[in-house]
């Protein structure tokens, strides 16, 4: 496989988890968290990266893809890590314990909740959740990345 093949599937990978990403919330009604958000950027940078590098062949524009795609496979890893509870999250899209709080502050914090929470798993397959799943698609597309650099 040439190294012009490999680019070109590293950035339909990523144009297939965005397209993913967009079809949960707009067709299947899935609103995204913050957290689901910050996965998606690093997937528009590779697709420009990808376009860039398919069109004027330099090898920069490779590594950034290769570096995008590293960024949104560890923020996905790292999501879903949060959705397990293996470790706290951003304070402003994860539940807290409301121990300790008057009844005032409890109804306070309630009513300026975020509407989606970043530590609630809204869709899974086979255990993974959504955000497991771009961490480990988005690492094999790290790998591609890096076999085109290798060509």
């Amino acid at each position: 496989m040439t190294k012009r093949h490999l680019i070109l599937i590293a950035t339909l990978g990523s144009v297939a988890l965005l397209g993913g990403a967009l079809a949960f919330q707009y067709l299947g009604g899935l609103p995204p968290c913050k957290m689901c958000i910050w996965q998606r950027w690093p997937h528009l940078i590779a697709i420009a990266f990808g376009a860039l590098a398919l069109f004027t062949r330099k090898q920069l524009f490779a590594i950034g893809g290769l570096l995008a795609a590293a960024t949104t496979s560890g923020i996905g890893f790292y999501h879903a890590g949060v959705e397990q509870k293996w470790w706290e999250g951003p304070t402003t899209c994860t539940s807290t314990s409301n121990a300790g709080l008057s009844s005032s502050e409890l109804l306070d914090k309630i009513m300026n909740a975020p509407l989606v929470r970043c530590d609630e798993i809204p869709w899974d397959l086979f255990g993974i959740s959504m955000a497991g799943w771009n961490g480990i698609i988005s690492l094999g597309i790290v790998l591609i990345w890096a076999a085109a650099l290798r060509r």
